[in-house]
């Protein structure tokens, strides 16, 4: 498992919100990095921890499976921790940096920041300067997932030049605007969701193609 590497040649790639054996059967097919597991209940790709457990036995352990939570209880950390080995947590919600770290417990952790025009990007990092990755998503209701991307230009230059190297950049990515996006940011990885989907929470397995065939192309010519 290799998607937290920042003396990387290629833009990790994770395909979040799966949900069923055919969608993960696709995406290890496609050589990702990353499968996101949204184990947020609201979401509609919720999924659960006993669920997960069934779909990933197939998983092989170069891709690293994420567990995608918001604002979650001890109860809810215990029955992930007892049903899937997880390789990476992303938290999406109010939570703390001491709760980030006290949940993934030595293991990786990335944090979300949800990005418009109120965002103080500084202050943000300074207070999670222990994560692994900052997650830059846009602001939309339900925590991610809507398809939208945020104004790329409200990421300074400079910043980008000096922490591009621990973003992963999300909000509305697809296979049109992925090589741009790689292009301006230069970021450690991509995650998509709604870009590859034919409905929320089900997977194209084509769509899924293009866009990391996009990725790669984006790559060959950044790299």
């Amino acid at each position: 498992m290799n998607f937290i590497n920042y003396n990387h040649e290629q833009t990790r790639i994770k395909i979040c919100g799966l949900s069923n054996s055919e969608d993960i059967s696709a995406a290890i097919s496609l050589g990702i990095d990353a499968i996101g597991l949204v184990f947020y209940k609201p979401s509609s790709r919720y999924i659960s921890p006993l669920r997960a457990s069934e779909i990933t036995q197939q998983l092989p352990s170069r891709i690293a499976k994420v567990a995608l939570v918001v604002n979650a209880t001890d109860k809810e950390v215990k029955s992930i921790n007892s049903s899937l080995d997880v390789d990476i947590w992303q938290f999406h919600g109010d939570e703390s940096p001491e709760r980030c770290s006290e949940i993934a417990q030595g293991k990786f952790w990335i944090k979300a920041a949800l990005i418009d025009k109120k965002f103080k990007l500084s202050e943000f990092c300074l207070q999670y300067k222990k994560a692994d990755a900052w997650l830059l998503d846009t602001v939309v209701e339900g925590y991610g997932g809507g398809g939208k991307t945020f104004d790329w230009d409200l990421i300074p230059k400079l910043w980008l030049k000096e922490n591009a190297h621990r973003v992963v950049l999300s909000g509305g990515l697809n296979s049109d605007n992925v090589e741009k996006c790689i292009e301006h940011f230069h970021p450690l990885g991509v995650d998509v969701s709604s870009g590859v989907e034919k409905s929320k929470g089900i997977k194209d397995a084509a769509l899924m193609k293009t866009f990391v065939e996009a990725v790669r192309h984006a790559d060959s010519l950044f790299y």
